[in-house]
């Protein structure tokens, strides 16, 4: 896209522009160029190589920097476009399964969720922003007091790129005591109407995008849904998941100086689980146990302007707003006696007890301004702030209480909530960043965030260091702290738990960078992170909330808490990757680490996502350009669980642990294998995309967890998904 626009260079060469908005530009030396990609938030540089002025339009190497960050982001920052999502293997096109190739992240409980764990920390721990909008759950199928779901409810194809921060994160971004996910959605198109249709894992669906007043803007649209449903009523499992997402984004550009954008993301979802006549003869699988009915629905909307200050500096306006509602009950099918040959599946069900049920919706809508200057003694200057209102209202019930396998006493912590809560967070920061001699630069920041709901105000200084060695070789170190408020639904579901309050990570993380091409880097980091304050289980004095928060039972995890908990992770990351537009892309990682929490009884004790050793390889290659390949493997050490009580769990018929073994036992290893073979070509006369993909292909029995089953009083294990067959296909027209 043509800006018109001509810098200076000065006597080393060095020019800059600013005052560009997210595009891609041509950047030219006499006749010759080079296309270069201009995001929000990173400073692309381009290294161009010049024999002498009086040859410049004859030669002409360009380099471009394609692992570039915004220079107060020291360390644990990963970035991928949309493309590598889209075409990786063992993803589903979905963005959270994609991060789980980074380094030091592993999947949460087993294949079926997409939880986010980094670097031991509990999926709770994570904050996703999606074009400035903080969102509390990106996904389907997502229960309150939870992070992860199915599959994510944004258009894979709709996303420009991603930026994952996992640790020492600056101070711009709101307290999150794990990772931020920053995720930008692309515009449409400029200068045509036109669109794609595809098919997905998520579904079936497309998109349509076209210019707005001659090219000042532009609009894009896509929706999605699940097909499942139009071939059965049931997969086996009692029912059929069916989910719809929507996703939009326009953009205008008011003038040179403002730009304007709004967005919006929605996900509706529904889903039966439990006991039919078709699997009436499976019994035995715990799942046919209960009777399991689920509707749910979330999305998210943004406004955003964008003011360009002349050569000064940029602010960015947002009002946001989120909002969820879930709509589930869960009947115990065991409880009414075993089912005869005389009752009916309907009978049966009508009169099982109700064990949980839940009609709620949160909503949390949020005004925030950032400001980023240039001052003569500061540098890069950095500030900000943002109010929050939440207004949410509970109406769930556990009346039999929660048979947990951390009580040996069953039905401990029944409630009854029916509350409606108005509350609000206020949160400011300010922050600089500059070079201290030439070599080395400087970020140092604080957050002060004000928790209503608690009444609680908390201070977050944050400093990071980077020392460029030697032009490719550069260390860094960080250091935060960062806190978190328990969800709403934790705080709400029991009186005593107003009395939590935020719980602290403190980050310390440092680390080597090299650089050995413009397109390849390699990495090794130190981290270590240290909880104070977690919520742990009042009555339970083995449980920490540190240990929970990937799973779809969200019962399980209601209980009185005190902010009692401690914790620490530490451990040591290797990257090396290989990026760019050449035939073959590869990344590898390596990680070990360790991971432990104490509940209120003191003692330290291994975290339930402890993965001691992670390893990813995830790459591609382009057989030519009609056929490419792509590959990921994954292994991941045994995460840690607690053996049953064989004679306890027998005679109370549920399952009951060990707790004198809380996380002392461990999974087999976790090992996958999975391909994908892309192929190129035209359909009447528009580009085609037809992809075969096959997760697990070694087809092995990883373990997802043993589990009690309470009619045969013995111990099941579930596996993970096997060897899995994907198709897809997309037509831009």
């Amino acid at each position: 896209m043509a800006a018109g626009r001509c810098a200076p260079s000065d006597e080393q060469g060095r020019f800059h522009f600013t005052e560009l908005r997210p595009a891609t530009y041509r950047v030219s030396v006499g006749e010759a160029g080079v296309s270069a990609e201009v995001r929000a938030g990173l400073e692309t540089h381009l290294d161009l190589t010049v024999p002498r002025i009086g040859v410049v339009r004859e030669s002409l190497t360009v380099t471009p920097e394609v692992f570039t960050m915004p220079e107060e982001i020291k360390s644990s920052a990963y970035t991928a476009t949309g493309s590598d999502i889209f075409k990786s293997a063992g993803t589903f096109q979905d963005v959270s399964r994609y991060v789980q190739t980074l380094p030091g992240i592993a999947i949460g409980s087993n294949d079926f969720r997409n939880d986010i764990i980094v670097r031991g920390g509990s999926p709770l721990e994570n904050l996703f922003i999606v074009d400035n909008v903080e969102v509390p759950n990106i996904n389907t199928f997502a229960n309150f007091a939870s992070a992860g779901g199915t599959v994510s409810i944004l258009d894979p194809t709709l996303i420009q790129d991603i930026t994952l921060l996992t640790g020492g994160y600056p101070a711009p971004y709101i307290n999150r005591t794990s990772s931020v996910l920053q995720i930008t959605q692309r515009e449409g198109s400029r200068e045509r109407v036109h669109g794609r249709v595809n098919v997905l894992f998520g579904g079936a669906g497309g998109s349509l995008e076209g210019p707005i007043k001659q090219g000042k803007g532009s609009w894009i649209v896509s929706g999605r849904r699940s097909f499942l449903d139009w071939f059965t009523k049931d997969t086996g499992i009692g029912g059929v998941p069916v989910l719809s997402t929507f996703n939009s984004k326009a953009s205008y550009d008011l003038n040179a100086k403002n730009r304007i954008w709004l967005v919006n993301f929605t996900g509706v979802d529904s889903i039966r689980l439990g006991l039919t006549d078709k699997n009436r003869s499976k019994l035995d699988e715990e799942i046919n146990n209960f009777d399991i009915r689920y509707k749910g629905n979330r999305s998210a909307t943004g406004f955003n302007w964008q003011h360009l200050f002349g050569g000064r500096g940029v602010g960015l306006l947002g009002l946001t707003h989120s909002d969820a509602g879930v709509n589930s009950t869960v009947k115990d099918v065991l409880r009414s006696g075993i089912p005869s040959d005389v009752l009916s599946v309907p009978d049966i069900i009508a009169g099982s007890p109700l064990v949980f049920r839940e009609n709620s919706r949160e909503g949390e809508s949020t005004v925030k301004y950032d400001l980023t200057a240039h001052a003569p003694v500061f540098g890069r200057v950095q500030a900000g702030g943002s109010q929050k209102f939440f207004r949410v209202r509970y109406d769930a019930a556990s009346p039999l209480g929660n048979d947990t396998p951390y009580s040996r006493v069953a039905a401990i912590s029944p409630f009854a909530l029916q509350n409606t809560l108005l509350t609000q967070q206020q949160g400011a920061y300010a922050q600089a960043t500059r070079d201290l001699t030439k070599r080395l630069n400087l970020t140092a920041g604080f957050r002060v965030d004000r928790y209503g709901y608690v009444d609680r105000t908390r201070f977050s200084p944050r400093v990071g260091l980077s020392y460029r060695v030697t032009e490719r070789l550069t260390a860094y170190g960080n250091y935060g702290q960062y806190f978190q408020q328990p969800f709403l639904l934790f705080l709400a579901a029991f009186d005593a738990n107003r009395g939590a309050i935020p719980f602290r990570a403190t980050h310390y993380v440092t680390g080597l960078r090299y650089a050995a091409r413009s397109d390849v880097r390699m990495s090794v980091e130190v981290f270590r992170k240290t909880y104070k304050d977690y919520p742990v289980a009042r009555d339970l004095p083995q449980l920490s909330l540190a240990n929970l928060g990937d799973t779809f039972n969200v019962r399980e995890i209601l209980f009185p808490l005190v902010s009692g908990g401690r914790g620490r992770s530490q451990g040591i990351e290797f990257l090396v990757e290989r990026r760019g537009t050449g035939k073959w892309f590869a990344t590898a990682n390596f990680s070990m680490s360790s991971t432990r929490h104490a509940g209120l009884d003191g003692v330290m004790r291994s975290g339930s996502f402890n993965y001691e050793r992670i390893a990813n390889l995830l790459g591609g290659y382009r057989l030519s350009p009609k056929w490419e390949i792509g590959t990921r493997v994954m292994y991941l050490s045994g995460r840690p669980y607690t053996p049953y009580d064989v004679a306890l769990s027998t005679a109370q018929r549920r399952g009951v642990y060990d707790l004198t073994q809380v996380n002392a036992a461990r999974l087999p290893a976790y090992f996958r294998l999975d391909v994908r073979l892309d192929r190129n070509f035209t359909l009447r006369g528009k580009p085609a995309l037809l992809f075969l993909g096959v997760q697990n292909i070694t087809n092995r029995k990883n373990v997802a967890n043993y589990t009690w089953n309470r009619r045969t009083s013995a111990v099941d294990t579930n596996d993970q998904l096997g060897l899995f067959p994907l198709v897809g296909f997309e037509w831009r027209l």
